[in-house]
């Protein structure tokens, strides 16, 4: 399960550059989320879960309102807190410690 965690900040890291990782990543978390419980990794599942889907939000959010001047700021606010999230989880991770959920 370590390195399936892994492979899955990996898959969100890649979505930077290819955004269709993100996706494989989302259905590795729901497919294998039961696989984890129980362990520390379940808490690395909902962290990375939940930044999927506030990811997609603000980032749709930001594209909707582009056209009133305030989209830039939302997508800059977003990447910069997907960014925060990948790497505080993969610092966790390292550490071989649950993620404060």
């Amino acid at each position: 399960m370590r390195r399936l965690t892994l492979a899955v900040y990996i898959l969100y890291a890649a979505s930077w550059f290819v955004a269709v990782t993100a996706l494989v990543g989302i259905i590795v978390n729901y497919v294998k989320r039961e696989d984890v419980a129980g362990t520390l990794y379940e808490s690395h599942f909902t962290w990375q879960i939940r930044t999927f889907w506030w990811s997609l939000l603000w980032a749709a959010l930001g594209f909707l309102t582009l056209v009133l001047g305030v989209g830039a700021v939302i997508l800059l606010a977003a990447a910069v807190w997907s960014l925060y999230r990948l790497v505080k989880g993969f610092l966790y991770w390292n550490d071989r410690r649950p993620m404060p959920v």
